[in-house]
Formats: structure tokens, sequence, C-alpha cells
């Protein structure tokens, strides 16, 4: 248990950790009723009117990602919170008296979400790389596991009261009650020293920055695989708010305080698995693949939920294994790059992360509507269970791995994976294979975390 917490040890880290989590759930108190507001107030439960929502608010982290990356690893990255953070309360602000007002309509939902966008993605690859100024290396992926744990408490909480307040009182005061928690996530980093803070290699000024960190990826085939994983798993399985709203106000005929709800009960699967990854340490190639194909299989059963309470139990192993995977990627993808690459590389991770959903979202939108919910989350199900088989598949290659059949073997050891070369791989010459040397024939992973047998 101490290893799972461990940089909260970190005065720094424990500053930024209490408000992140006070933001975040201001942020989740918002996006739950910017999207009951669009589905059930300014539109007749129009899943796709949703998915453009999702799209606009999404969708700059597409075009953006490598000018906010270079800025990422160029300039200091606190200065660059405080600027972000401040519009972001600036914009919550401005929408949250509109709605109470009475004036706002669908576009002006359009609009703001398209700004926040603009915003957002200018902060993600600052916000994930500044982590990396508050912990040690080795402390890193415990670091990016909190901060996911810290993301998915919200999600437990910001949903479940958004629900409420949003029918008690509206979404307008839940927009400015978000405005109010931002101030959390600005007296934090108020209160963080810059001095204290670990000094890391800056990118040099010049042209040619930007095409020097896609080369960078290019170069690195691991890196490649993980981003394009999270691609398919991001555009068109990530789409949870779709999925719920659909599923709770069409399939289940419920209202916001249900949709807040089955929200947070989701969240406490996404809870565990953030949990799980920060005790783990290092971070695998495996468990990013395994958690997608499991993603992929709790996906299929929760489409087929006969009732809202079957559907929230089924979306507790959802939430759990998405969180695993995504958690996995993010930290192996951290620390595994150089740091003066850090930004660039992650402002790419998040551009494919979040960039995806323009196309995703509307599409689900589109099969919610036409084909129903269940068929939605049926797309979730398809995109884990592709993203596993590529993912296997790369590493089968990435180890010149061959499946062999023993005749004599009983059950799954009937299949065996190992070394496609003739002498396996050498070990100082001796030409000796993997498993003579006591490694697992499977454990494709050894092979190829943190770059040990890519180029790199």
């Amino acid at each position: 248990m101490t290893s799972t917490f461990k940089s909260l040890h970190i005065l720094n880290y424990r500053i930024w950790f209490i408000g992140a989590l006070i933001s975040n759930i201001g942020t989740w108190m918002q996006r739950t009723a910017q999207d009951w507001l669009v589905f059930a107030h300014l539109t007749e439960h129009d899943a796709g009117a949703m998915g453009i929502t999702m799209a606009l608010q999404l969708g700059p982290q597409l075009f953006l990602a490598p000018v906010a990356g270079l800025v990422a690893d160029r300039f200091n990255r606190k200065q660059l919170l405080v600027m972000t953070q401040s519009a972001m309360a600036l914009l919550s602000a401005a929408l949250g008296i509109l709605v109470i007002s009475g004036a706002a309509q669908l576009w002006h939902v359009y609009g703001f979400a398209l700004l926040l966008g603009v915003v957002s993605a200018l902060d993600a690859p600052v916000r994930q790389t500044f982590v990396s100024e508050l912990v040690r290396d080795d402390y890193l992926p415990n670091a990016v596991a909190l901060n996911s744990a810290s993301f998915n408490v919200a999600r437990m909480i910001g949903p479940a009261v958004a629900g409420v307040l949003t029918v008690a009182v509206g979404p307008g005061w839940v927009f400015l009650i978000n405005t109010v928690t931002f101030l959390a996530m600005l007296l934090s980093l108020w209160r963080i020293p810059a001095a204290s803070l670990r000094q890391l290699p800056k990118a040099a000024a010049g042209k040619g920055r930007i095409r020097e960190g896609l080369r960078y990826v290019r170069f690195r085939p691991d890196i490649v695989v993980v981003l394009v994983a999270v691609f398919i798993v991001g555009t068109l399985g990530l789409n949870f708010v779709l999925f719920i709203a659909a599923m709770v106000g069409t399939e289940f005929g419920l209202d916001a305080s249900a949709f807040g709800l089955m929200n947070s009960i989701m969240a406490i699967g996404s809870v565990a698995g953030a949990l799980l990854s920060a005790g783990r340490g290092k971070p695998r190639l495996r468990f990013i693949f395994g958690a997608a194909g499991a993603f992929g299989v709790t996906s299929g059963i929760a489409a087929l939920a006969p009732d809202y309470f079957w559907f929230g139990v089924a979306l507790v192993p959802v939430g759990l294994f998405a969180i695993t995977m995504m958690t996995s990627a993010n930290g192996y993808v951290q620390t595994t790059t150089d740091p003066v690459m850090r930004g660039r590389v992650m402002a790419l991770y998040m551009a494919i992360f979040m960039g995806g959903t323009p196309i995703g979202a509307p599409l689900v939108g589109w099969v919610a509507n036409v084909a129903g919910p269940r068929w939605s989350m049926g797309v979730a199900a398809a995109s884990g269970l592709i993203a596993a088989l590529i993912g296997l598949l790369w590493i089968i290659r990435a180890r010149q791995l061959r499946i062999r059949f023993d005749r004599r073997a009983r059950g799954l050891h009937y299949f065996r994976l190992e070394s496609g070369t003739a002498g396996g791989r050498s070990n100082g010459g001796a030409g000796t294979s993997g498993a003579a040397r006591g490694r697992k024939p499977n454990d494709a992973d050894d092979a190829v975390d943190a770059g040990d047998d890519v180029e790199r």
C-alpha cells in the first residue's frame, strides 16, 4: 500500500494532487451538466448533438498538438498552467452566466466547447509533463497513475453531484461552481515554489523542433504501436458520456440524476484501475494490450445488460480496464521518452488520445441514433479487441516469435510462443535462447519494454 501512494510523500506533488483533485471534480461537474444540457434541454435526446459538442471540445487537440508540445518543451510550465487554468475558469463563468440568463442556444454551447478545446489543447501537454518537475523519474509512473486516480475519484464525485444539482438548480449554476474550483488549482500552483522544481532540459530555439519530435517518435516503434492502440480505443471506445447518456436516457428512460450516478459507478472501476497501476511499478506493454482486450470483452457484456442495475454493474470492469490501459500507456510513453522530447511526445499522445473524438463521437452518436445505444457500445467492444490484436501481433513480430503446436500437450499449452530464430537470442555470444536462460518464451513484453529491443 505504501508503494501505491509513495509520490504523496513529496510535498510539491501533494499540493498539486489536492488542487488537481478539487479542480477535476469541478471539471466533471461541468462536463456532466453540459452534456445533459445539450441532450435534454437544447435538443430532444439527440446523441448526435452530444457527439458534435464532444468533437468541438476535443478536436483542437489534433491541430494544436505540435505547437502545444513545443511550447511545453520550451517555456516555463508553471507559468503556462497559470494562464491556461485562468482562461478555462473565465470560459466556464461566461457559459454559466449565459445559461442562467436563459439566453443559451445550442450554437452557443458549440462555440464555448470549441474555445475550451483550444485552451485545453495547450494545457494538456504542459499539465502532463509538469509532473516530471515535481517528482524524480523513478517516481514518475506512480505519480502518473495517482493523477489518473485523482481524475477518476473526481469522476465518481463530480457527475453524481452535478446530476443532483442539474435537476435542482439547473446546469448554469454547475458551470459557475466549476469556475470556483479552478481557484484550487491556481492556489496550488502559487504554493509550489519555483526554486523547488526539478530543472529539466528545455528544447533549443530554432526551426525544425516540431519535426524533431515527430522524427523521434518515428524511430520508436514501441511508442508508435502504443499510439495506434490508444487512437483506436480513444476514438471508438472511450465515448463514455455518450454511451451512458444514450443507454440511460433512451434505452432505460431515466433522468439526469440517474445519468450522473451511472458515471460515478463507472468511476469506481476507473479508480481501482488507476490505483492498481500506481502500485504496479514499471508500465509494461503486456498491461496495455491485455487491458485493451479485457475492455473490449467487458464493453460487449455491458451492451447486453438487461436493465439499469446490471448495466451499472457491468460498467465497473469497463472503467477498470479502460483506465488500466490508458494509465499504463501514459506512464510507458512518459518514462521511456527522453526528457527534452517529453512535451512534444506527450502532446502527440494527447492529440491521438483526445483528438480522435471528433471522428469517433459523431460516428458513435450516429450509430446510437440509427441502430440503438447497445450497438454503439458494440463499437467500443470492437475497438478494444482490435487494439489488443494489433499489440499482440506487433509483440510477436518484434520478438520474432512464432506459434508452435505441441501435439503432446493439453489445453492451452497446445499452443506455445517461442523465438522464431534458429538459435534464439544471443546472450553474450553464447547463442542461448530466452527460454534456456529461464525467461518465459511468451513473455514478449520484456523484450520491448523501455526500448530494450527496439530502435531508439
